[in-house]
């Protein structure tokens, strides 16, 4: 007898809403990339993308421990000499504030073609609205901070 093998047109894609607010962004990426990956799934296959869809709402309420607030910066590179530019947390969350959930997000998954595969079934928004509600998500409950 032989073992089952998923193909890559056979695999069935669920739909997952995630609320980030007051959600520590750490434990948010992680269960994102687990869901993108499709390591919560019993046919998962290192090599084939068996992972689901993830809606990420309230991406400007995301909580960061620590001193991250303060301390954090987002870097890249322009490709010039002295192109290094590098912004500061608080003012990536004023400017565009699904970045944050974002990068969390894609530092935990492959990064390789299937990877950015992955990635684009990463939808994030920083308002609690989507467009999404015909492909009826799943809510999937990340524990809050613990209030202080």
């Amino acid at each position: 007898m032989s073992t089952e093998f998923p193909s890559k047109n056979g695999v069935p894609r669920q739909w997952h809403l995630i609320d980030a607010q007051d959600v520590v962004l750490g434990k948010l990426a992680s269960k994102a990339a687990m869901l993108l990956m499709g390591k919560n799934k019993p046919i998962y296959t290192p090599f084939i993308d068996t992972g689901d869809h993830v809606i990420v709402i309230n991406a400007e309420k995301v909580h960061l421990t620590g001193r991250k607030e303060d301390d954090k910066i987002y870097r890249h590179f322009t490709g010039y000499p002295g192109g290094l530019v590098e912004t500061n947390i608080k003012r990536v969350r004023a400017e565009r504030p699904t970045r944050i959930v974002e990068e969390a997000i894609s530092g935990m998954l492959p990064k390789t073609k299937m990877g950015k595969q992955m990635y684009r079934k990463l939808k994030v928004y920083a308002g609690d609205r989507h467009p999404h509600a015909a492909q009826k998500p799943a809510t999937l409950v990340i524990p809050r901070k613990a209030e202080a």
